[in-house]
């Protein structure tokens, strides 16, 4: 496999097996980068990647439906190129296969599984779109959340949400309240869910951790939401111009592509496989040791992945307007960022001795050097509601220290707080968290009037804002 994979780096990179042997021969510790002479110039790309993400389909959404592959190799350059003229060959192979092969790529396997899996179940029938029912319906998106993504779970149930109230006038509410609570808080219980405590998860964080943890705070959102949902959506219901539930479809209610319901539990089992069976060996490439547990769980993945398109039929697909262009754009954005991420994590790394001190020191105590998990919990929350939730967790996990087993013990209250806001306030913004974006189109497409940015940002805060300080009150 190393041979296999040398050959590949001597094609695309230049790099020859002289020099792959040579740097094997030295130590890791000369493969590590020391964030404390790095300057903020590094981080340039990184923001770049995220600015432009946030910017750019909103100011010229067609232009980035074309190009943003494009964009995001253009910031990956800038990031790549000064590296490798600076830092030498062979820190930069290390580095980008360490993030390659450890986190990008676990990262989009699974997504990729989800996404994949949760287009293969139809919600198929005429609901009633009386507020007692999308109660229901959103309290079922929240729960199944964090056990099939909340991209997944969005996905299943946004259009049947859409039709069963499709004969109301007063509707917009709705789906806001679905992009809070399905589309994220729902998928704070486990790293399936979001994909934040994913990134957690690689990082050693354990499986049923989010569960025990994060569960208290995720009742409490759950319940004031889906509380001042039904009341709003009561009041609404009132005012529509005739009140009566919508006819019964032809279509009987039911589930179609039952079994990829027994391949969501298979991907539970793939990811709990990697968490709990350590055999204690691996492969090591170029320094980079990958794990017998995590290329196992890999592997199953995307052996699930190809068992739900063979036996989901054209039909369900289709119904579900499956394609694959949503998992290919995370998949090109999602390379940039974890690329241009590099330096910016290993600045933080440096702490107080790093060009982002200021970031270190508004997070930790000057008197006793703690953390404060409050301002962990805001500072995750607001850079996850402008930039993406998914690297703005990372950061702040390694501005904690970046050491798992610390972050579950002792520091687990910051790990809490960061993880609750990566999660939460991702809900801030359509930007925040990939399906809050998802779902807005779809409910456009099809005639469902949403907020502008702006407009949105407002309501968000109207509504999760007193929440959050409640939280930070109560939590942290």
């Amino acid at each position: 496999m190393k041979g296999a994979l040398r050959a590949i780096l001597v094609g695309a990179l230049g790099v020859w097996p002289e020099q792959l042997l040579a740097a094997e021969g030295g130590h890791d510790a000369a493969l590590s980068i020391n964030g404390a002479e790095l300057s903020l110039l590094w981080a340039v790309p990184f923001a770049g990647v995220l600015l432009s993400i946030a910017v750019i389909p909103l100011l010229l959404p067609r232009f980035w439906h074309h190009h943003f592959g494009k964009v995001t190799a253009f910031w990956a350059g800038c990031f790549l190129i000064p590296f490798l003229l600076t830092q030498g060959i062979a820190l930069t192979v290390y580095q980008v296969l360490h993030v390659a092969l450890l986190e990008y790529i676990p990262f989009i396997i699974l997504l990729l599984t989800l996404f994949t899996v949760a287009g293969g179940v139809r919600l198929k029938g005429q609901l009633s779109g009386s507020p007692m029912m999308n109660t229901l319906m959103l309290l079922a998106g929240t729960v199944i959340a964090s056990w099939m993504g909340t991209t997944g779970a969005a996905m299943l149930l946004i259009r049947p949400m859409i039709s069963a109230n499709q004969w109301r006038q007063h509707k917009g509410h709705i789906f806001i309240f679905f992009i809070f609570l399905v589309a994220n808080v729902g998928g704070s219980l486990t790293p399936l869910g979001d994909p934040p405590l994913f990134l957690g998860f690689l990082k050693g964080v354990d499986f049923f951790w989010p569960t025990v943890h994060l569960l208290p705070l995720t009742l409490a959102m759950s319940a004031a939401l889906l509380t001042i949902f039904f009341l709003l959506d009561s009041w609404r219901f009132r005012q529509e111009p005739k009140r009566h539930d919508t006819p019964k479809g032809k279509e009987k209610f039911g589930l179609e592509g039952k079994v990829n319901i027994l391949l969501l539990g298979a991907v539970v089992g793939a990811v709990l496989l990697s968490g709990l069976w350590k055999p204690g060996f691996g492969v090591t490439i170029f320094h980079v040791e990958m794990e017998a547990q995590n290329i196992a769980r890999d592997l199953l993945l995307l052996g699930i992945t190809a068992l739900s398109l063979k036996l989901t039929s054209k039909e369900d697909h289709h119904a579900n307007a499956f394609s694959w262009g949503p998992i290919l754009e995370v998949g090109k954005l999602f390379a940039g960022i974890f690329l241009t991420i590099i330096p910016a994590i290993a600045i933080l790394k440096a702490g107080s001795h790093g060009a982002l001190s200021a970031v270190v020191n508004a997070v930790t105590d000057p008197a006793t050097g703690q953390p404060i998990n409050a301002m962990y919990f805001w500072f995750s929350g607001i850079l996850s509601s402008l930039l993406d939730n998914a690297p703005t967790y990372l950061v702040f996990f390694n501005t904690a220290g970046g050491d798992a087993a610390a972050l579950m013990g002792p520091m687990s209250g910051t790990l809490v707080a960061i993880s609750a806001g990566s999660v939460f306030m991702g809900a801030n913004t359509y930007i925040g968290n990939a399906p809050n974006f998802m779902v807005k189109s779809i409910c456009e497409e099809r005639g469902i009037r949403m907020p502008s940015f702006f407009g949105y940002m407002a309501l968000s805060t109207l509504f999760l804002g007193p929440l959050y300080v409640l939280l930070t009150m109560i939590f942290f």
